[in-house]
């Protein structure tokens, strides 16, 4: 590691935007090889990499000028390449029991219209009655399947908040929903 290098990342956890934006310019590329490397997706690797340096711009105050900044990047950006194909597992997973738009498994089309009619209430509900970060936080641990450490990692919130947002919009879609259930 060089001297340049060790004095960017003093200046980033000084909070440089500067110095940030040198060190995006420097590393962007390779780690962005890196990530495609391990996804095999551009689109995913762009994304994967640009969380990766706003992640280090949020924690820049335990940066350790001392150590390879190189090192640390590729250490966020597989956590998050993990992160990523655990979602795509839990998503393929549970594909197959969520009923797609237009199809119903139910012997009786009332049935099937009036679960249609459920699910856009719900959305209606998500949308438009739950506070954008309770929203946030749902659409995540139930739509995603986050867990709520993850969440509270993704969102630097405690464990603690994103449980009772969770409970907050569970309570909320409860009331809205009390016709249906």
């Amino acid at each position: 590691m060089g001297r340049k290098e060790q004095s960017l990342l003093k200046r980033v956890k000084a909070s440089d935007k500067s110095a940030f934006q040198e060190l995006f310019y420097d590393f962007h590329d390779s780690l962005f090889r890196f990530t495609v490397y391990r996804v095999h997706d551009e689109d995913v690797a762009e994304d994967i990499t640009q969380e990766t340096f706003l992640r280090v711009w949020k924690t820049r105050i335990t940066i350790q000028p001392a150590k390879s900044f190189y090192s640390l990047i590729a250490r966020i950006s597989s956590n998050l390449c993990y992160d990523h194909f655990r979602h795509m597992e839990v998503r393929q997973r549970h594909k197959d029991s969520i009923p797609h738009y237009g199809e119903s498994h139910f012997d009786n089309p009332e049935v099937g219209v009036q679960a249609d009619a459920l699910q856009m209430e719900i959305q209606c509900v998500v949308n438009g009655k739950l506070p954008e970060k309770c929203r946030t936080i749902f659409i995540l641990s139930r739509i995603e399947g986050m867990t709520n450490p993850e969440i509270a990692t993704l969102l630097d919130l405690s464990i603690r908040t994103v449980e009772n947002q969770i409970y907050r919009a569970l309570k909320i879609l409860k009331k809205n929903l009390k016709n249906y259930l």
